[in-house]
């Protein structure tokens, strides 16, 4: 099968199983992983070869960018000290306990390859549990101590995959280095990440200055942001992970520097429609491999017991260290639970049961070199790569459905507060339009300026009142039906009336493509 149609191959099974994850309520990247291992049995279909170096500049890149982006900071520095507890804490008891067990499990498995399947499978994906979160609505600070986790653990793992690489093809290990290259690795990739994203940042706002950008450039700047600072950050050796978050996040705190109103709405729909598609292939790509994995039978066979034995040994860990992690600072140091409170132990069993796994640690598996520098095979490469897929599998498929039936059955919910604050937010900033255009009354020189605001502060005041009635409960709910739809209906005569306009031809495609983007608009703040 040539590469063209085998993109076009992958493109489209995006989009089925998309619609079948969305008719059945499946979390996408469980939807993916099962369609893409369903995918690998398609007779005559070639096999697909994964390089890694291609899954960890290709996509992880953007989808690290995409997930600073969208971090609230507050809430990350709020939650720094229970996410620090997972995303290095808990990876490094995964890696030992995983290490411990292969090198029981497995005959002729050395330490040093037992180390190096304990770093892949120990960070859990940054997409998957947020994903499931998406399909069910829970609480702020549970899906941001899993969200921030899922940005931070990579940087861990991938230290501690290094080093047992490199001692797996030398021979030697030093602990004191590699706690050391851990916190300069850590640090220069976090002041690499900052330090472009702040130049990117000028850098914007100094084309747009002298007027030689547009929202297009803007963008395209964005999309190149993450490539160029992964690539830097790896470059001296710094983690690229980190570095791409860190930029993330920053230039995020300040895009209201770098966008113009129509900037942002092509930025929202750029990175929707891309980071969608990046999962899509991902974890479709997880699934592939399943051909590849399991090509020998009978190594299948003998592997797929420890594999399952391994799947369980890393949900078990997570959820044991969460609990003790939790309650045991709070017990030692009284002030945690006075600043942070004591969390209920359910909501502690879901942080615990949201490890789901996924590409960063394919890609590790299947970066493993097949020589070591005395020229001999890489001990357990195969069996470190069939267990890494049936973790993968078992966590995602396992866990992640799981996941939500397990939310129902605590009666989890999120905060109901954020509706609220929501509001009384719009309402603020109405407020503040209304008080500018007051300021501005001294200098009208005509009637036809005052009657201009005085239609404006009528309109302004109308959605004050309509959101007030919201936030006070005073607005009647068949009120706000119809205020709804007869506004909707309104918006869609307009659109007909446009598009038979343009039939008939008396307007051309541009003037009715501008008509219908403000409609779209206009509909967009209804919902």
């Amino acid at each position: 099968m040539h590469a063209s149609t085998l993109i076009f191959v992958l493109l489209t099974a995006i989009v089925v199983v998309a619609v079948i994850a969305k008719r059945f309520a499946l979390p996408y990247p469980i939807a993916f992983v099962v369609g893409g291992s369903l995918l690998a049995f398609i007779p005559n279909l070639p096999p697909l070869h994964l390089d890694p170096e291609y899954v960890f500049l290709i996509f992880l890149p953007p989808l690290l960018y995409s997930g600073g982006w969208l971090t609230d900071w507050k809430t990350f520095r709020e939650n720094a000290r229970p996410i620090g507890l997972l995303a290095i804490g808990l990876v490094v008891a995964t890696t030992g306990a995983v290490a411990i067990v292969a090198h029981a499990l497995l005959p002729n498995f050395p330490w040093t390859s037992a180390f190096v399947l304990g770093a892949i499978v120990s960070p859990p994906d940054a997409v998957a549990a947020s994903a499931v979160f998406e399909r069910f609505s829970v609480p702020r600070r549970i899906a941001a101590i899993i969200d921030g986790e899922g940005l931070v653990n990579d940087a861990t793992a991938l230290v501690i995959y290094r080093f047992a690489i490199i001692a797996a093809l030398t021979g030697t290990f030093s602990l004191a280095n590699a706690s050391v290259a851990f916190v300069a690795v850590s640090l220069g990739g976090i002041a690499i990440g900052l330090a472009i994203a702040a130049t990117l940042v000028e850098l914007t706002v100094k084309l747009r200055k002298h007027d030689i950008s547009d929202p297009l450039i803007e963008n395209a700047l964005q999309l190149i942001a993450p490539y160029a600072v992964y690539l830097a950050a790896e470059t001296v050796h710094g983690s690229g992970v980190l570095a791409t978050v860190a930029a993330g996040i920053y230039v995020s705190r300040q895009s209201h520097r770098i966008y113009d109103p129509e900037g942002r709405l092509v930025a929202a729909n750029v990175w929707e429609l891309l980071i969608f598609l990046l999962n899509g292939l991902v974890f479709l790509l997880i699934g592939l491999q399943l051909r590849e994995i399991v090509h020998d039978p009978t190594f299948a066979a003998r592997g797929l017991g420890v594999g399952l034995a391994i799947s369980a040994l890393v949900i078990v860990v997570r959820v044991a260290w969460v609990f003790p992690a939790t309650y045991v600072p709070r017990w030692i140091f009284r002030g945690i639970a006075a600043r942070e409170g004591t969390p209920d132990a359910k909501f502690i069993f879901v942080i615990g049961w949201s490890g789901m796994r996924g590409i960063v640690s394919l890609a590790g598996a299947l970066a493993i070199p097949t020589l070591t520098n005395a020229g001999a095979r890489f001990p357990g490469r195969d069996e470190i790569v069939l267990i890494t897929f049936c973790v993968i599998f078992v966590t995602l498929v396992f866990q992640g459905l799981s996941l939500i039936p397990i939310l129902r059955w605590f009666k989890i919910e999120g905060d109901d507060n954020l509706d609220a604050r929501e509001i009384e937010v719009r309402v603020l900033a109405l407020r503040a339009g209304i008080t500018r255009m007051r300021e501005l009354e001294p200098h009208f020189g005509s009637t036809a300026e005052w009657e201009v605001e005085g239609r404006l502060l009528g309109e302004y005041e109308y959605r004050i009142a309509h959101l007030s009635g919201h936030l006070d409960g005073t607005a009647a709910p068949d009120s706000v039906a119809f205020d709804h739809r007869i506004q909707a209906e309104a918006l869609e005569a307009e659109r007909r009336e446009i598009t038979r306009l343009r039939e008939v031809g008396e307007i051309p495609d541009e003037i009715y493509r501008r008509v219908q983007y403000d409609l779209d608009l206009a509909t967009e703040r209804l919902t």
